[in-house]
């Protein structure tokens, strides 16, 4: 057999965040106590009355059978339900849902499903990787535009549609972002849907973080703009809300074309997710959401810690308006590192493990990702590495 690579591999550029974890995991090994907060892994327990309800399921002899590919009817009326509740959108939990394995699965099968070799997709730069990759492996070719704010990049998005041949056929957006945390209003998803419409764009909207937000409104869902379900899916996920990233349970709503598609691609590849964390879920969307609130409540005290304690530390960083991230710019003197080597130079240092900002774009160049992850003893206990090492680092380093 040949040794040469498999196309659809040699499409994917070497994994950025793979140096990292290799250095985490080779200190841990050797006993290093690692403060890790590069990956988004909610670390709070997933509230009671889901697992009881998980474990009620769990023990009827019929729920080991296969299950579902598009998600039990329980569970997609009730993630209809949801968005009824939140968003004020009317689903058809027939034809307009689908339960997905996680977001990160309902967008890479969406890709699958409406991508042909060759086709441009525009996608935000810096990104979530699956938000380029997912359409890289089904062969299509990203147009990647800088989002160094929602405005520029749908500024960004305008201009590359009067130049781009072939002209592309989907649009990404992720708000609030991963990884930058960025939030947009109504009037945002307004102009989106309007130029998606002008030049028969399919949208994809990634709304994984919709209950994770801490200024302001809600987060709103593009599918709350009239017209907008013609021609849009949006992804969420149950990981964040209610602390089940394990679950692996997510949703894909809106156009019932592409809903149909998805279903189609899914019918071939998966049974759905096990029938009692299923249930679970609908336990979760349709239960006392308190729990939500809690969460909420953790992930602000921590982001509120972080920048209070960073910040003393001698680095600045902006405060989060959503999400579980703060997208901290590398402090000025060790600029120079790149966000890579910084990365590398923090955990080698300080034990102290953060995801560098290339991994998700060229123009994540400059930043690294910082994981809401770790309680507030273990933040002010990383603040104090940092302002050790910082203290110890040479001039102009």
């Amino acid at each position: 057999m040949s040794d040469q690579e498999f196309h659809r591999i040699k499409r994917l550029p070497p994994y950025v965040f793979e140096s990292v974890n290799a250095l985490k995991a080779k200190l841990r090994a050797a006993g290093e106590d690692v403060i890790d907060f590069g990956m988004g892994n909610p670390d709070m327990p997933t509230p009671k009355h889901i697992v009881e309800k998980l474990v009620e399921t769990a023990w009827k002899p019929r729920t080991g059978r296969y299950s579902a590919s598009r998600g039990i009817p329980g569970l997609r009326k009730a993630m209809a339900r949801y968005y009824a509740r939140r968003f004020g959108v009317s689903l058809n939990p027939d034809t307009e849902v689908i339960a997905t394995l996680g977001s990160k699965e309902g967008f890479a099968n969406l890709a699958q499903a409406i991508t042909g070799p060759g086709d441009a997709i525009l996608a935000p730069d810096p990104a979530y990787p699956i938000h380029a990759y997912g359409f890289i492996i089904a062969g299509g070719v990203i147009r990647a535009v800088p989002a160094p704010s929602p405005e520029a990049y749908l500024r960004g998005v305008s201009s590359a549609l009067k130049t781009m041949r072939p002209a592309p056929t989907v649009l990404v957006l992720n708000y609030p972002s991963n990884p930058t945390a960025q939030v947009v209003d109504l009037d945002f998803y307004r102009d989106a849907v309007a130029i998606a419409a002008s030049h028969d764009l399919i949208v994809l909207s990634d709304l994984a973080y919709s209950e994770i937000y801490f200024e302001g409104a809600p987060p709103p869902s593009i599918l709350q703009v009239d017209g907008a379900k013609a021609r849009c899916v949006e992804v969420n996920s149950l990981s964040k809300t209610y602390a089940m990233a394990g679950f692996r349970v997510g949703m894909a709503v809106g156009s019932e074309r592409l809903i149909a598609a998805l279903g189609r691609v899914k019918s071939y590849l998966d049974y759905g997710a096990y029938t009692p964390i299923q249930v679970a879920a609908a336990a979760a969307l349709d239960g006392p959401q308190d729990c939500v609130d809690e969460i909420r409540r953790i992930y602000r005290d921590r982001r509120d810690v972080l920048v209070d304690a960073f910040g003393r530390a001698g680095w600045t960083i902006p405060s989060p308006a959503a999400s579980m991230f703060a997208w901290a710019p590398i402090p000025e003197r060790f600029a120079e590192m790149g966000s890579v080597e910084f990365s590398k130079w923090l955990i080698r240092e300080a034990a102290v493990a953060v995801a560098p900002g290339l991994g998700f774009g060229e123009h994540g160049e400059g930043f690294v990702r910082i994981g809401l992850v770790e309680n507030e003893q273990r933040i002010r206990q990383a603040a104090r590495n940092v302002r050790r090492v910082f203290a110890e680092a040479p001039a102009g380093a």
